[in-house]
């Protein structure tokens, strides 16, 4: 035997379901997924192949990625000038499905295909770069999402610092000491973090990556002195659980190019 709802009764189950969903949704919204970072290095060997990739991600690129939903994306160049300069780019996504997609969507997009003509067909005797190398990420669950800086600081220097782990173990130790109190204490004496991602996919691991960001080197300088003498990192940096998890540092000191949104 079947039940006729009348419709304005159906009108309001269906409205109370959708308030229902509404709330699981906004719920699983503020609990966060991590995104996921890629991290590109273009190896250089002039100004002219530095113009043409930040022109290419300024005219072509960044506009077909935020169409896509992706942003900001951040476009750095090495702090002192150099004719071997290196570019690093920046690409946050909210999920693996939509990093994949990537490739697939910029091939269909028009707009972005005439943008980038020129640098897609770019021959051997007029290279855009010498080559690059690209790593993916995953953000640490003490900080899930990346973070524009203030645009009243007005970054002028962006540092990319990788830590390099004896073993897998070890890296997994000092993600958690970041997790545990690093990523807070960062905060506190202004370092503006940007992001902090482990690497799934790149060279030289077990690593992580983090970028901090201040007005300038004198302030930036100032706020790592706050950060060493904290009784907080004193306390955790001789805390045995977090011995010798850290093998190596790279550091990168950056500015943004005309093509960066960090």
């Amino acid at each position: 035997m079947s039940i006729r709802i009348p419709p304005h009764v159906a009108l309001t189950i269906a409205l109370l379901l959708s308030a229902i969903l509404g709330v699981f949704s906004i719920s699983a919204a503020d609990a966060g997924q991590s995104q996921f970072y890629e991290v590109r290095i273009y190896s250089t060997k002039s100004e002219g192949q530095q113009k043409q990739i930040n022109e290419y991600w300024q005219s072509a690129a960044v506009p077909a990625y935020n169409r896509l939903g992706i942003q900001p994306i951040g476009v750095f160049t090495e702090l002192q000038a150099s004719p071997t300069n290196r570019i690093f780019v920046l690409i946050p996504c909210d999920s693996l499905e939509i990093f994949q997609e990537i490739p697939s969507k910029l091939a269909s997009d028009s707009e972005y295909q005439k943008a980038a003509a020129g640098y897609l067909s770019a021959v051997k005797t007029n290279a855009n770069y010498e080559r690059f190398e690209s790593s993916l990420l995953v953000a640490f669950d003490g900080m899930k999402h990346l973070v524009v800086p203030s645009s009243e600081k007005k970054p002028g220097l962006f540092e990319l610092r990788t830590y390099l782990s004896p073993s897998e173990g070890k890296g997994l130790n000092k993600v958690e000491m970041f997790n545990r109190g690093e990523i807070q204490l960062m905060k506190d004496v202004g370092l503006g973090p940007v992001f902090y991602g482990r690497t799934l996919i790149g060279a030289q691991m077990p690593c992580l990556t983090y970028m901090l960001s201040a007005e300038n080197m004198e302030a930036h300088k100032k706020h790592w002195q706050g950060f060493s003498a904290s009784p907080i990192w004193k306390k955790m940096s001789s805390d045995p659980q977090y011995q010798d998890n850290v093998s190596g540092i790279i550091s990168v000191m950056l500015k943004s190019t005309s093509a960066s949104q960090l």
